[in-house]
């Protein structure tokens, strides 16, 4: 389960995912991508809440990264995630705060 919190200040949104993002839940992250307003240059996603991500998880964030040309920012990651970000490395490849 995942649950998926949209803020948006001027051309910037913010998306706070608390819970699981995997095969099952990977679907309702991509539309709310999809349902972004074309005015947005800039995506910041907030994983305080995500726990855990799989590989599926993984993929949807790459495809995140395009669709913002790479005005993507990823914050609050747990360490677990971390890990996997280092093993993938998406930390060279995102911009993590």
């Amino acid at each position: 389960m995942i649950k998926i919190e949209k803020e948006i200040n001027g051309n910037v949104a913010v998306m706070k995912l608390e819970g699981w993002l995997d095969t099952q839940t990977t679907a309702e992250f991509g539309k709310a991508l999809d349902a972004l307003e074309s005015n947005i240059d800039e995506l910041i996603l907030d994983f305080e809440k995500l726990e855990y991500t799989s590989s599926a998880g993984l993929r949807q964030i790459v495809a995140a990264h395009k669709k913002m040309n790479g005005k993507l920012t990823v914050k609050n990651i747990c360490s677990e995630i971390m890990d996997v970000f280092k093993m993938t490395g998406f930390d060279k490849r995102l911009h993590i705060e």
